[in-house]
């Protein structure tokens, strides 16, 4: 569906994510302009109206492209973070100067900061405060491969906010006709969701990578989002959260498809080659690698045990043999399924 009422929308990433979530919005009639922090981005793109990583998506001539952090925040309806996670801290900073008070702000980055344990969405918030601002913020999470969204395939996703006219101002503009967006509260659950899932669908690739089939990913996904939710249940999310569309949702598309940049990854370490090779093959961000330092350390904090995270850390951070580490988790001590 057509927005009625246009909204004047900074995109802050050129990625693929960012990219894709631009072309609709402009499609939908809004003003849409593209922040990089890369001019030769801001030149190749302004020029073919074409993304490498989007093949066949055609970039509309409505959407601006600039390098320009000012221009881009200054006079939006809505500014949209779509950086990858490691940079959303120094592309907050870098653009606190320049956002005004109380900006309607919505972020679809997904990952954890080491160390803080900041979600997107508080770093954001972090990094505003030390400005001396404050945001109308929401977080956008669930199953949405760029792929997908940018040849108008029908998707659904969460607009997560504290504030309910936030959550319901951003569903509002990011809804329309292939897009269906719902609205939760559970903003922590719903980060978390966003984050951990990548180092699920990592675990998920390396199994397919070592040659196990359908019943393995089956479980691995469903064991995943449980230990998901156990940690998410002791640090105050609602359960029923991670049974939603940034749950398990989220889960399921990045497990399974070949989209998924981490569920490609693991299957490279799964055949065999060494983690960094298979993230530099991969040749995007690889978030599931960047979540693992805070999903261990929040692991240890609050006492939860998540076996699965736990492997994939071992074999990504520590070089283990995805071979043992599968038949150490196949033969530890059998338990309830429910604990």
């Amino acid at each position: 569906m057509q927005t009625e009422n246009k909204s004047r929308i900074g995109v802050l990433g050129a990625g693929t994510w960012g990219m894709a979530l631009a072309r609709m919005l402009c499609l939908d009639g809004h003003e849409v302009t593209v922040w990089s922090a890369l001019e030769k981005e801001v030149t190749e793109f302004s020029a073919s109206r074409r993304h490498p990583n989007l093949p066949g998506m055609v970039i509309p001539d409505e959407i601006r492209f600039t390098a320009d952090l000012e221009e881009v925040c200054g006079g939006r309806d809505l500014l949209l973070f779509a950086v990858p996670s490691v940079f959303v801290r120094s592309t907050a900073k870098a653009a606190a100067a320049y956002v005004p008070e109380g900006q309607l702000i919505a972020d679809a980055a997904k990952g954890i900061e080491p160390g803080t344990h900041l979600t997107m969405t508080g770093i954001i918030a972090d990094e505003l405060g030390k400005a001396g601002k404050t945001a109308r913020l929401a977080a956008l999470s669930g199953p949405t491969h760029a792929e997908e969204v940018a040849k108008d395939m029908l998707t659904a996703i969460v607009s997560a906010s504290k504030d309910p006219e936030t959550a319901r101002t951003v569903q509002e503009i990011f809804m329309n006709r292939n897009m269906r967006v719902y609205t939760n509260d559970d903003v922590l659950g719903i980060e978390l969701c966003g984050a951990l899932k990548n180092v699920i669908a990592l675990a998920a690739g390396i199994s397919t990578g070592a040659g196990n089939g359908d019943n393995a990913k089956a479980a691995i996904i469903t064991r995943g989002i449980h230990e998901i939710g156990r940690l998410g249940s002791a640090m105050g999310c609602r359960r029923e959260t991670f049974s939603g569309l940034a749950g398990i949702g989220d889960l399921i598309v990045t497990a399974t498809s070949m989209h998924s940049r981490n569920n490609r990854c693991g299957l490279l370490i799964g055949q065999g080659m060494a983690p960094q090779e298979a993230i530099k093959e991969v040749g995007m961000v690889v978030e599931g690698v960047n979540a693992l330092p805070a999903a261990m350390e929040l692991s240890a904090q609050y006492g939860v045990e998540m076996p699965l995270a736990a492997a994939v850390d071992r074999i990504v951070t520590y070089g283990e043999d995805p071979a043992r580490i599968s038949e150490e988790l196949m033969t530890r001590t059998g338990k309830s399924e429910i604990i």
